[in-house]
Parts: C-alpha cells; structure tokens; sequence
C-alpha cells in the first residue's frame, strides 16, 4: 500500500471505526474466525449498537480493508486489511532478555565448529519452533576457496558433479552431458579442473580457467573442455539463476489445524513452490532492497501468490556487507507478525555477526 493511500485511509476513519478494524484483524490472527456486529459490541471500549457497528463494517468493507467470507458471517480482514493493519496499527513486540540469550546460544552452538549449512538449517529449525510457521533460510552461492571437484556418471547423458570446499562444505548437482561422453573423459575433465581451482573461489577459478581457454584446448579434446564449461556454470548458477541451497523446515506446522479443503489445497500450492524453488532468487533481491524485515502478505508475493502465504524476511550479511542470504518465516496469513518480526530480525543479525 504506498503511502499516500494509506493516509488518505487513516485520514477517513474515526476512533470508533479504528477500534472496530482493530478488533476485527487481532481476532482473525490470534483465532482466524469472523467477528459479527453481536461480538463487537460486547468488545468495543464504548457501547454502541448492533446496527451502529453494522454501519462500520459497511463503511471498513467499501474501503477494501474488510469482506464478509459468507452470506450472514462477521468480518476477516482482507489482504488489504492486513497490509494497512500491518502498516498503520501493528505495534512491534520486542524480545526479552531470556529469548535473545535463547536465539544467540542456539545459533551459536550451532555454528561452533559446524558448516555454514548446519548452522542455516539449526536457524530454520528454530524459527519454525518460535513462530510455529515454516521457518526458510536461503543462501547464494558460498565464496570460500574450493578443494576438489569430480564428476560421476550416472547415465548416458546425466553426471553428479561434487564439488568440496575447503571448509568441508560438500555439493551435489546433476547436469547433461554431451552426447558421447566416456568415462575417461569425465576424469580428464576433474584433473584438469583439481589442478586449477584448488585453494581459488569459484569466481577466481571461472577466470583462471577463462585466462587458460587456449591451454585448455590444447590440453584437452572437444568433449572434454565443455565439461570443464559446464562444470563450472552449475556452480556458479548461470544456468538456473537460483541460490545453492534452500533450506526449509516445520512444514507440518502449517498443516496443524487445517481441515478445510481449500486451505489444504493452498497448502499444496505452496509445498509445490517451495519443493520447486522458481523464483526464489527473488527473495533474495527483495530482502536486500529493504533495510531490515521485510513482510509480504499473500499476493503482494507473487512467488506464494497461488498459495495466499504471508513471509517475513531479513537479510543477513558477511564480513563486507554484501547480502549472501536470507531468513525467514512462511505462514498463513494470520501469522503473528508482531512477534515474528523482531524474532526474524535478530536471528539475521546473529548470523550476520557470526559470519563476520
């Protein structure tokens, strides 16, 4: 909602419209039900009748902020609602001592003497069990120096690469292989590789490699030098733009209490998203355009469009502040945002500390 919508939105409610609103969205986040007329007044700081409230809501459901799910119903919020609620209502909770003290132990136990991805998936799991959403750590492409790379086959046209760094991280990925690939090739193609990237970053052996493109042809055949190529291009992400690893757990939070089989299928579209990973990468460009957290509620998303999630989401940075990541929380809609946005926040700070 840009800025000046919403004070033209503040600017045409009165007191007694803001605490309606008001009541209306706490109750759908903390119970996710309807409120009617009859509820209302019995919450309402001032007495005012059924039918005065009726004339709110009327005024709140013309304004966009809140609809009736079903004839005869009480009032949820719409996706408007809550981005207005969010943005014009919402006070942010803060941590106490004992959950800050919590959150750095953890995330500290985690990372000693672990790998970055131990640490990012600890993170994950953490945040799943303290806001009971989903909790999604992404990260790009690591820069630290490499150590080995092989290729396996699995199939005619299908190889594993493995690529080990350094600091003991280990990756997976499959790419295509030209057609007529042998077995020797495939080793010709990881010493050549070994014997230039070891101790570089991927972005110092892409160049060095690039600086040795005629030894390289006259080292090895065809076939071979486009496994180098490819080798190279499945790490660095140019073939598919997304980030090395995404990381997701408590996915059976968001299942608790769903029956309805609309919310199971919007459930499924968002499983399906995340198992997926199209557009993640966006994520990431969205968390380093903001300064601090980030919320997306349902389509403003449009990666969880589909699915109706809400995300939180902050970046976390390395040693020269560049963005390497992002951290967050998936969950419906009515996601307690309050508590969850200081909690996403301070995780990324600890993380980004840590990488420092």
């Amino acid at each position: 909602m840009t800025r000046p919508l919403l004070e033209q939105q503040l600017q045409s409610l009165d007191s007694r419209s803001r605490d309606i609103f008001r009541i209306i969205v706490d109750n759908y986040l903390r119970d996710g039900e309807p409120v009617g007329s009859r509820s209302l007044s019995r919450l309402l700081p001032q007495t005012l009748s059924p039918a005065t409230i009726r004339n709110v809501m009327s005024d709140l459901e013309h304004l966009g902020l809140i609809y009736a799910p079903h004839v005869s119903a009480g009032r949820l919020p719409t996706q408007a609602g809550l981005r207005f609620f969010v943005d014009a209502f919402m006070e942010l909770g803060d941590l106490s001592d004992d959950e800050r003290r919590g959150i750095e132990t953890q995330v500290k136990a985690s990372g000693s003497g672990a790998t970055l991805e131990h640490m990012l998936t600890e993170a994950s799991q953490m945040l799943s069990g303290m806001s009971r959403g989903a909790g999604v750590v992404l990260t790009t492409k690591s820069e630290v120096p490499l150590k080995h790379i092989e290729f396996i086959q699995l199939e005619p046209t299908k190889a594993l690469t493995v690529l080990v760094s350094q600091n003991g991280d280990v990756e997976n990925r499959v790419v295509d292989l030209p057609v007529g690939v042998t077995t020797s090739q495939l080793h010709e193609a990881s010493n050549f590789l070994n014997a230039h990237i070891r101790g570089r970053t991927l972005a110092e052996a892409r160049s060095e490699i690039g600086r040795l493109k005629e030894e390289t042809r006259a080292a090895l055949d065809a076939l071979s030098q486009d496994l180098v190529e490819r080798g190279l291009a499945v790490w660095a992400g140019t073939e598919s733009g997304l980030p090395s690893r995404l990381i997701v757990r408590g996915r059976a939070n968001l299942l608790e209490n769903v029956t309805a089989q609309g919310d199971i299928e919007l459930l499924r579209h968002l499983f399906d998203d995340l198992e997926t990973k199209d557009g993640m990468m966006q994520l990431l460009d969205l968390a380093e355009e903001g300064h601090g957290v980030r919320i997306f509620i349902g389509s403003e998303n449009k990666l969880f469009s589909l699915s109706g999630s809400s995300l939180v989401v902050a970046p976390y940075r390395d040693k020269d502040s560049r963005v390497v990541g992002a951290l967050g929380v998936i969950g419906p809609t009515r996601l307690n945002y309050a508590r969850i946005v200081p909690m996403v926040d301070y995780t990324a700070q600890i993380i980004s500390r840590l990488l420092r």
